[in-house]
């Protein structure tokens, strides 16, 4: 066995390249590194992912969706819908307003909130719905744009694995009244850390700049109570570098997980609706739950890194576990998913090693 097949094969590589650091290394050498022209810069050249009017970057995802919540006026007394099959980031943004996170199960082949579920549970302090497009995975938003519309509520994107995903050629990010996103290194693009929300509503992006900014737009005339959560120049120069590479690393992604969807035979692979375009965060695979700890341990003897997002459901987290809530189908999703490597690093040698590894994976079920 030579020396690049014994090298493991990670199950994420975030890119920091020579660009990178050339970009990083201008701004610090210019003295404006916070909320600078790199920000701005970088606001502007994302509405072309998120399809539209406004971005605002912040420091980080979860900040993203506090205050997206935040602007939308969301707060104590209020009720937001949202999946329990998430990062925790998801239901903490909630309970940072005051609000209270309500979980919804998900669509067993989406991983995505159900519609269905969505709607059972509208009741009358529900203020807003919060899909989040798992995986780079687009959620159902024909639906929950209806539903949301029907009952007057607000919708936030939490679209903090979906740079560039797309429902009938509709990037999300741009369904709701707000969307946000990520940059942290292990997304499909990152700025080292950080955030942006998407927004076609003015008054929105004005109050977000606000927020982020300790409420004032004028230094010193502060209009609202705002916290500090601004993007450095730094890690928005970098993000500007990413973002000029994202769309040929999604479509390597995707190009990946077609040769997954072609060729392996012992997991359960993930479908796609019409329609949607799916930007594989993660390749997310199933297996019984009865193997999965087995299936991790021969992928790592082969040389292959996996991991499993998200072992356990929000639901069941400490801050939340005191909730009496039936999500069955979250529940059998956490102890069955599989996530294999997609990045856009992998080679064509390093494919044929995944996908042999898992077609060699010796299962019970």
């Amino acid at each position: 066995m030579s020396d690049e097949q014994r090298e493991f094969i990670p199950p994420a590589r975030p890119h920091i390249g020579e660009a990178e650091i050339e970009a990083a290394v201008r701004v610090l050498r210019s003295g404006m590194v916070v909320q600078g022209p790199e920000v701005a810069a970088f606001e502007e050249e994302f509405t072309k992912v998120s399809g539209t009017a406004h971005c605002v970057a912040v420091n980080s995802g979860t900040s993203a969706l506090q205050l997206a919540l935040l602007a939308m006026g969301i707060g104590p007394g209020d009720e937001v819908i949202v999946p329990s099959f998430s990062f925790a980031a998801s239901a903490n943004a909630v309970r940072l307003v005051g609000a209270d996170p309500v979980f919804a199960d998900i669509e067993a082949g989406s991983f995505n909130i159900d519609p269905d579920a969505v709607a059972a549970l509208i009741g009358p302090k529900t203020a807003a719905i919060m899909p989040v497009h798992l995986y780079g995975n687009p959620a159902d938003m024909p639906r929950l744009t209806a539903l949301a519309d029907r009952h007057g509520l607000a919708l936030l994107e939490d679209a903090c694995q979906a740079h560039g995903a797309q429902v009938d050629g509709k990037p999300v990010g741009s369904f709701g009244k707000a969307g946000t996103f990520s940059f942290y290194p292990t997304k499909n693009m990152h700025s080292l850390e950080g955030g942006m929300v998407s927004t076609d509503d003015a008054q929105l992006a004005r109050t977000l700049r606000l927020l982020r900014n300790q409420g004032m737009e004028q230094r010193y005339a502060n209009e609202i109570v705002g916290a500090n959560m601004r993007m450095t120049d730094v890690s928005a120069a970098i993000g500007r570098v990413q973002l000029g590479q994202l769309e040929g690393w999604t479509e390597q992604r995707r190009a990946n997980a077609s040769r997954f969807d072609a060729e392996l035979k012992t997991v359960v692979t993930p479908p796609v609706a019409p329609g949607a375009r799916h930007i594989y965060h993660q390749y997310t695979v199933r297996v019984d739950a009865a193997d999965r700890d087995g299936a991790l341990a021969q992928l790592k003897a082969a040389g292959v890194g996996s991991a499993v997002y998200y072992p356990t459901p929000i639901h069941k987290l400490i801050p939340y576990a005191h909730m009496d809530v039936d999500l069955p189908v979250t529940d059998r999703a956490a102890a069955e998913v599989l996530s294999i490597p997609v990045h856009p690093s992998l080679t064509d040698g390093d494919l044929d090693r995944v996908i042999a590894a898992v077609n060699a994976l010796e299962l019970q079920q």
